[in-house]
């Protein structure tokens, strides 16, 4: 017995080892002698590496172990903390010997070579890259338009004048939709075409949570055995069994909270007496307050008949905005809690979160969930259309 115990150790040692994959990252750097850059990645155990390599001569050099190829960022003498900052670059490390070519101030141009994913990273955006030249001048006007509100918020402004100013950000960012459509559309088509891509999984991260339930579980089980078993991969599948949770056919994920009014309210309540529309929003979100006006009218129309609403607002750090959105919108007429979602030292308390139960990651999305406790609908992110809800509501009412 003793000597099976030592050899499954000694088994797993060894498998230990082969999964960890050794790196080496030599490179030049363009316009800069002296100086420090740093390498950051996170590890599929969670685990944060921030690197350092000093610049000599213009060279460099940065080394590490690697279990998958993984997303890293590397920085110079950055000016802000911002994706934006042209010191600040992306690249997608690889066990193996790889070579980066940098330039000060041009971090987004840099070349690495010996990385297969990078290669299909940078093949990708190269395609988008004319929609990006595109939406330049409405960037410009939305950068214009935001600023403008977080000045007027700075300056405590009357709210009217800072809700002029964010419907309007948010009627530019509306113009921006149909060139983010033509970028899905060229990262869907890479995800769907590269099965064995590493990259193809860590982009699916993004766009996951803008689709349909069996749209998702179609590109996450076209995956290999490998990419499955990779972090991406296992991220990828988390995310579907979320937003399964959401959708029709699911038991819906209780709750119980207290309401706007500091009473208590529980999903269970409303078990075998009532449908429930659940409408996640908050009082930041422009589509949502938009949206308020049509969600009365059905709840007029349907309330009698046996519809509730739970409104679930993503403002736990700003209770006074979504109490006055309540009251400006008139929809205090139905019920209202928090999210639940709690910020910590080290990131969020999760534990109450009421939209994770649902796979919200967009708003508004909206949940119908029948007398049973089942869900029936979902509308919004990764679900149908309001005009959708609107049918099914008159389906089950009329």
């Amino acid at each position: 017995m003793k000597r099976y115990i030592l050899f499954m150790a000694t088994l797993l040692a060894v498998f230990s080892v082969q999964a960890q994959q050794k790196f080496t990252l030599k490179g030049q750097i363009n316009g800069k002698e002296t100086g420090m850059l740093k390498l950051r990645y996170t590890q599929p155990d969670g685990q944060v590496v921030q690197d350092s390599a000093a610049i000599t001569g213009g060279k460099f050099e940065f080394k590490g172990t690697l279990t998958e190829p993984l997303m890293a960022y590397i920085m110079g003498n950055v000016k802000r903390q911002s994706m934006d900052d042209p010191n600040l670059g992306s690249l997608f490390l690889a066990p193996g010997e790889l070579k980066l070519l940098l330039t000060e101030g041009e971090f987004k141009d840099l070349k690495l070579t010996g990385s297969k994913p990078h290669d299909e990273y940078k093949a990708v955006e190269q395609l988008k890259a004319p929609i990006g030249e595109e939406t330049k001048p409405i960037l410009a006007k939305l950068q214009k338009a935001s600023d403008a509100y977080v000045q007027a918020k700075k300056e405590n402004r009357p709210d009217a004048e800072q809700d002029a100013l964010r419907e309007k950000a948010a009627e530019i960012r509306d113009e921006l939709e149909p060139f983010n459509l033509k970028r899905d559309k060229i990262d869907l088509d890479f995800i769907s075409h590269n099965p064995n891509s590493y990259y193809a999984a860590f982009l699916l991260g993004f766009k996951i949570s803008g689709l349909k339930l069996a749209d998702a579980k179609k590109y996450y089980e076209a995956f290999s055995p490998a990419v499955k078993a990779s972090s991406y991969g296992k991220k990828m599948l988390k995310e579907v069994q979320s937003l399964q949770s959401g959708s029709p056919g699911s038991t819906a994920f209780g709750f119980a909270k207290k309401d706007i009014n500091g009473q208590d309210l529980s999903l269970a309540d409303f078990k075998g007496k009532k449908y429930v529309l659940l409408d996640f929003w908050a009082s930041w979100c422009v589509p949502c307050r938009k949206g308020n006006p049509h969600l009365l009218s059905l709840y007029s129309k349907y309330k009698d008949k046996g519809l509730e609403i739970i409104g679930v607002a993503d403002d736990d750090s700003a209770q006074a905005a979504w109490k006055r959105a309540v009251e400006q919108d008139k929809i205090g007429v139905w019920k209202h809690i928090l999210r639940g979602l709690k910020r910590t030292p080290t990131g969020f308390d999760r534990s109450e979160d009421t939209s994770d139960g649902y796979g919200i990651h967009t708003l508004p999305t909206k949940i119908l969930i029948d007398k049973n406790g089942i869900i029936v609908g979902r509308y919004g992110g990764g679900g149908e259309s309001d005009e959708e809800m609107d049918k099914k509501l008159a389906s089950i009412f009329n």
